[in-house]
């Protein structure tokens, strides 16, 4: 039986790009198949799809990462889940506790192996979570990557009243980082380049902002802010563009998390961590542990993913290109209509 789905195949770029029909896959022992309700995008989907995510990627591939569902069917020996569960797989597959191993980093959804793009997607069952009855599907698909980014970065940092947050951009992550942040009970301070944005993070929680383009020493700002001390907690979404400038703006001993490169690749000077004895960790997403315990915390706050911008499937090109341009604020979401394949 076919499903459609968008399939990078050929090549790089959006022209090898297509919405295609597929078989559905069949479950094996311990996996479950998931009939997609809604998806949603992220930065990483516009790398993967311009190649320089993994230029090694294994071809044809199905694209995404993100999605939630109900499950439709199970292989043997799956135990977890049943047939009419509804469920939010995981960013990858393989990790559910502990230290992230190679093949926990080897088993991304949308990379790896095929994604959400689609209106069918198997999953291991160790590689989902039950999704709260109280929840849509469209919020539950925002979750994957970036909200367990933003809340591995923040428990790493050890987020708590007390301590000053400095967020990037206003993107899925930032936005999430801002909600967990305020929850958490820190103080936030938050970049952007655009008025309204700035306006809607501050409705959002956010105690002080700065537009980076008026203001493009903004680390000298976060100083201000922070009595000449610096922020104690960086979620670097910016990469060689912004780490320097990051770098100036972390405290003494601060800590600074490493989670995309918006603003581009390159060289960087390691002596400011080390004068500044700064600890830079790289963020990988997370486990499927720290995903129920960020779903509980959700949960308690009564916290709500921000949608930006919602696309049919079948229009990803559109929303790629929305996320490409930064114009978003928040998450964007695709819906996937039953019976519809565009």
């Amino acid at each position: 039986m076919p499903m459609h789905a968008w399939v990078l195949d050929g090549g790089f770029g959006t022209e090898h790009l297509r919405w295609t029909k597929c078989e559905i896959p069949v479950p094996a022992a311990g996996q479950i198949l998931v009939r997609l309700h809604a998806v949603s995008v992220n930065y990483r989907d516009v790398l993967i799809v311009e190649g320089s995510y993994n230029p090694r990627l294994s071809m044809p591939r199905i694209l995404g990462s993100d999605g939630a569902g109900e499950v439709i069917a199970v292989g043997p020996d799956v135990d977890r889940f049943r047939v009419g569960d509804r469920v939010i797989g995981c960013f990858m597959q393989k990790w559910a506790d502990g230290p992230l191993t190679d093949t926990a980093a080897r088993s991304t959804l949308g990379a790896d192996r095929d994604g959400t793009f689609a209106q069918y997607v198997l999953l291991e069952q160790a590689g989902a979570v039950p999704l709260p009855e109280d929840w849509d599907y469209a919020s539950a698909a925002t979750l994957p990557c970036a909200a367990l980014t933003a809340w591995n970065a923040l428990i790493s940092g050890e987020c708590r009243p007390g301590k000053t947050v400095l967020l990037l951009g206003t993107g899925g992550v930032s936005i999430f980082g801002l909600q967990l942040a305020k929850a958490m009970g820190a103080r936030v301070l938050l970049l952007s380049g655009q008025e309204h944005k700035r306006e809607r993070a501050a409705q959002l929680g956010a105690d002080a902002t700065a537009n980076y383009h008026t203001l493009p020493d903004w680390d000298r700002w976060v100083r201000e802010q922070t009595e000449g001390q610096g922020a104690d907690i960086v979620l670097e979404v910016g990469g060689a563009g912004t780490l320097e400038r990051s770098l100036r703006a972390v405290r003494r001993g601060g800590y600074i998390a490493l989670i995309g490169v918006l603003a581009g690749r390159g060289t960087i000077d390691p002596m400011p961590i080390l004068m500044k004895a700064v600890r830079l960790q790289g963020i990988f997403v997370g486990s499927r542990k720290m995903f129920e315990d960020m779903l509980a915390f959700l949960q308690q706050h009564r916290l709500r993913p921000v949608i930006d911008r919602r696309f049919p499937l079948p229009e990803l090109p559109a929303a790629l290109e929305a996320m490409r341009r930064g114009i978003h604020f928040g998450k964007i979401v695709l819906d996937i209509i039953p019976g519809v394949p565009g």
